[in-house]
């Protein structure tokens, strides 16, 4: 499958750090925000010209069961709250689309955030500045306690 390309209406990637549920009633609606984001998906997919059709034969390759077009219009249509997405199902619509952005704002809710597969890379870049800071940091504190090793004393033996 050849690569996602960015939509236009793609959303910018949030830097707030999400926090964790934790107050009662903290996930209600989630539902409704799953319900909304297979909605707007398919809708710009729409826009774009590519049919219900399409996407569920896609999905269907990529869950191995079938998913119909009627099953995308249940789980997109507000007024059928009895037709709750999969999260299997949720997640293959998102990769056969790629709008990994329309993710990111459910994810937020328990606390996550996503990251694309080049993202990660850059995700990756600061985790190891981190880890080379930390040891820059653990040199300069040896360096500054650390001994010279046998300076050339007598005969190469060191000093006591």
């Amino acid at each position: 499958m050849p690569k996602a390309r960015a939509h236009p209406d793609q959303l910018g990637f949030d830097y707030a750090v999400p926090a964790r549920p934790s107050a009662p009633g903290s996930l209600a609606g989630l539902e409704r925000q799953i319900n909304e984001m297979v909605a707007t998906i398919l809708a710009t997919e729409m826009l774009e010209g590519r049919r219900r059709e399409v996407i569920a034969a896609e999905m269907s390759v990529f869950l191995d069961e079938e998913v119909s077009r009627a099953m995308l219009d249940a789980y997109s249509s507000p007024a059928r709250t009895e037709h709750k997405v999969p999260m299997s199902r949720a997640l293959a619509l998102v990769a056969v689309t790629g709008r990994l952005d329309l993710l990111d704002p459910v994810l937020r809710r328990i606390g996550g955030a996503v990251l694309d597969q080049n993202e990660v890379m850059t995700a990756q870049i600061g985790h190891l500045t981190r880890v080379i800071d930390h040891a820059q940091a653990e040199l300069r504190t040896l360096k500054r306690h650390a001994p010279t090793i046998r300076t050339g004393g007598k005969r190469g033996k060191s000093r006591r």
